[in-house]
């Protein structure tokens, strides 16, 4: 399972570095599901080894995106970070005393929803004002920051399906 697990990640971050990189949709919106790809990092890993996770996955995309070094990883450590407090809000403390992974199955599609929607609401919010640097004004950064997550929280919500553990390897 867990070199299947790795294998998907990879996989969907070099998804992410080609759609950041070459789909550019619109300067008002912005594709992203790396919230939703630490949110469903398996519970068992610790807060250190989650933010070590963010910290390489943000510098792998902005890397290769040829975008501003840092950018990501700055807005994507404060996710990790609140990772395992949004689990708590979201999906109360069952899930991790349990030590079960994030799964639409088991929690339920309008949990698993609402807590992509908060991760991606955070992770944007930083994101897009850090990413305007002062040069925008507040409406374009609201317009953006809105548009974002309303595009990015359909498609996490997907990536978190793929993410999420097969029900017949849970048992081997």
């Amino acid at each position: 399972m867990r070199q299947r697990y790795v294998f998907t990640y990879i996989i969907l971050l070099a998804i992410q570095v080609i759609c950041l990189g070459l789909l550019n949709l619109s300067q008002y919106v912005v594709l992203c599901f790396l919230p939703v790809m630490i949110l469903s990092l398996p519970i068992t890993h610790s807060t250190p080894r989650v933010l070590l996770t963010a910290f390489v996955t943000g510098l792998m995309v902005d890397f290769f995106t040829d975008g501003v070094l840092g950018l990501t990883t700055c807005a994507l450590l404060p996710v990790a970070f609140v990772r395992n407090a949004l689990i708590r809000l979201v999906f109360g403390t069952e899930l991790l005393s349990r030590q079960e992974d994030i799964s639409i199955h088991k929690q339920g599609p309008a949990k698993v929803l609402l807590a992509i929607l908060l991760a991606t609401t955070l992770f944007f919010l930083i994101y897009i004002p850090v990413d305007c640097a002062g040069t925008r004004s507040g409406g374009f950064i609201a317009l953006r920051t809105l548009l974002s997550v309303a595009l990015s929280t359909p498609v996490s919500y997907y990536v978190a399906g793929v993410l999420a553990p097969r029900e017949a390897d849970r048992w081997r």
